[in-house]
């Protein structure tokens, strides 16, 4: 018993140790994101005539959390040219009406929707970039989900990098808005700081090269060179393959200063736990190895750890004093993650919450490790080696990553 307490002791000063140096590489992280966008912006600023025109592309499915406003947003941006295209499963799509509704608003923004029907392909919203990008107008190409929300500088903020022919795509950087409700908030803050904090140490030691969903900006060309979205049809984290096709392809990715809100819904404890482990099983068959590292980024599990072992062996002020850093490492990350370079105001409050996130996102990494199922939309998805899956949709019939490409156009309707 004695020999197993110090074998735990041992683990939670590893873990105290390993989390300490991800808060100094998050705090490094944060300023060099801080100090390339002052740059970043000098370098937009003088883009400001000339800007390409652009084509957004967003697939919807119902009626969200906020999708008014968050589809208001892509329609009162301060650009010079561009389009919105969306697609619906279904002509009877809730999210449908909303969509007219501001069309009839902003009458200068060209919008159009398309019906795709059932998706030919195990990963739907990627089948929706495929069938959009064969009508979009225009030569870059700006995807996003339909649970973001952005400022009205978005496109002038994201575009200007693809000027450069090295720059093969630009992703962004987001926090989580809370819709409502407690598990709303805890996930909203994981987004804002723990999913954050790892694409600012990925950024501050080896530079970007995957996408992030809520924003991917492309160009055709770079797009056409990894094979299209054909190329990633069969990917549960189709966003992050396509940015590192793209990287693998010779392109730059660039991460943008830009950062936008994506939206957690009100939901139940359940679909927060199957919302986040169906991202950290994505995460896991994508990167394998550095998400199997993440498992030292933790804190506050190695804090509880440390106290027990330390109490156990009669050293109760060293467990007091273990578990209270790993409070305060997460209370300073989510000052400097999610205030500081997210530029999340909720975060200063929500510090006090997030050590809680924290310890809730150690139990979401452990239980990404004893499932290879993932549930989206009612649809259950098996997870292959490299990130690929095999859906099964809601009806039992399975979608395997060979079926054959849809035929014909989609339908437009205004």
């Amino acid at each position: 018993m004695l020999l197993l307490a110090y074998i735990l002791l041992g683990v939670a000063l590893l873990g105290t140790l390993t989390s300490t140096i991800v808060l100094v590489l998050a705090i490094l992280g944060a300023a060099k994101f801080v100090r390339d966008g002052r740059r970043s912006r000098a370098l937009v600023a003088g883009h400001r005539d000339g800007l390409p025109p652009v084509s957004v592309l967003k697939p919807v499915h119902g009626n969200e959390s906020r999708i008014k406003e968050n589809l208001e947003s892509f329609f009162r941006q301060d650009y010079p040219a561009y389009e919105i295209l969306f697609a619906a499963d279904e002509a009877d799509d809730s999210a449908l009406p909303i969509i007219r509704e501001l069309s009839a608003r902003y009458p200068k923004i060209p919008c159009r929707i398309f019906i795709t029907g059932q998706p030919l392909w195990p990963n739907a919203p990627n089948y929706c970039f495929h069938r959009l990008t064969e009508h979009a107008t225009y030569d870059i190409l700006v995807t996003s989900d339909s649970d973001v929300e952005v400022g009205p500088t978005y496109l002038r903020d994201v575009v200007p990098p693809l000027c450069d022919p090295k720059v093969g795509a630009v992703t962004c950087m987001f926090r989580g808005k809370r819709a409502g409700g407690v598990w709303s908030a805890l996930d909203a803050i994981g987004q804002t700081v723990e999913f954050s904090t790892g694409v600012l140490i990925v950024n501050l030691l080896e530079g970007i090269k995957f996408g992030l969903g809520p924003t991917i900006a492309l160009r055709k060309d770079s797009l056409a060179k990894i094979g299209g979205y054909e190329a990633v049809r069969e990917y549960l984290s189709n966003d992050f393959v396509v940015g590192n096709f793209i990287h693998k392809a010779g392109f730059r990715v660039e991460l943008s200063y830009h950062v936008v809100d994506h939206v957690s819904p009100v939901m139940t404890f359940r679909r927060m736990w199957e919302r986040q482990l169906r991202w950290a099983m994505g995460t896991r068959y994508s990167r394998p190895k550095g998400h199997l590292g993440t498992g030292l980024t933790f804190a506050v599990p190695f804090g509880i750890l440390g106290w027990i072992a330390a109490s156990l062996l009669g050293y109760p002020y060293l467990g007091l004093s273990l578990l209270a850093a790993s409070v305060l490492n997460r209370v300073i990350e989510s000052v400097v993650v999610g205030w500081l370079a997210a530029r999340d105001p909720v975060a200063l409050w929500a510090c006090l919450l997030y050590p809680i996130r924290d310890l809730h996102g150690f139990l979401i990494w452990c239980a990404s490790y004893m499932s290879r199922r993932s549930l989206w939309r009612d649809n259950n998805y098996e997870l292959l080696k490299g990130g690929r899956l095999v859906a099964r949709r809601a009806n039992g019939a399975v979608i395997t990553p060979d079926f054959p490409q849809a035929t014909g156009a989609p339908t437009s309707k205004p």
